[in-house]
């Protein structure tokens, strides 16, 4: 005797939770190089992220514009007392673009992020304009606005966690630039002696951020 069972199964729908949410936060930046000695600074970003959850995914994506105000310091020497070591402060604009995905360790409300982040920048700018002629520390004639124009274009690699309930969380994140932001100033004519080196450097920003989803 033989049985034949015909089964017939219905999808099982599930609803996909579109969002919207603000983010504002305090980073910490920097560049690291051999060619300069630099000091990380404070600064602050703000922007919109776009949120797209499948509850039965075992992550969320997202996709958003951030806007970050950023510091550095870069040693230096002033020409009145070039025995006497200074800081010379920068400011750096920077709009980034990233998409990450968010694979849940404890639901919603824990996740670990990552993802790839597309960068404008705009150039170091000098806090103090009594520094322009300040001499950068390891070079006989390089100077402070010498170094100003560096690579608009950028693309970095974004780490971090976010923890939260409902519609706020914490967000912290790092970020890694992968391309080479001093590029551009090997494209001057730069007088760099003692030195032979090529200018290299990557970006480093730590981000603190709250975010608010709707």
């Amino acid at each position: 005797m033989a049985f034949v069972t015909i089964s017939n199964a219905q999808h099982k729908r599930y609803t996909i939770k579109n969002g919207i949410g603000l983010i504002g936060g305090l980073t910490q930046y920097d560049i690291t190089t051999d060619n300069f000695k630099t000091k990380s600074g404070s600064g602050f970003i703000g922007g919109m992220i776009a949120t797209v959850d499948i509850p039965h995914k075992w992550y969320t994506v997202s996709y958003g514009l951030q806007l970050s105000q950023n510091s550095i310091e870069i040693e230096g020497r002033s020409l009145s007392t070039p025995l006497q070591t200074e800081m010379i402060e920068y400011d750096v604009m920077a709009v980034q673009l990233a998409f990450m995905l968010h694979v849940k360790l404890l639901s919603d409300n824990i996740t670990l992020d990552v993802g790839p982040q597309l960068q404008y920048n705009g150039k170091l700018d000098l806090k103090d304009s009594n520094q322009e002629e300040f001499l950068i520390n390891g070079y006989d004639s390089l100077i402070a606005e010498d170094i100003s124009d560096i690579a608009p274009f950028n693309a970095n690699g974004v780490v971090g966690a976010s923890a939260g309930i409902g519609n706020f969380k914490l967000r912290a994140t790092y970020s890694y630039g992968f391309t080479n932001i001093l590029r551009k100033l090997n494209d001057e004519d730069l007088t760099t002696t003692p030195s032979s080196k090529k200018f290299e450097g990557n970006q480093t920003m730590l981000a603190f951020a709250l975010m608010i989803t709707f």
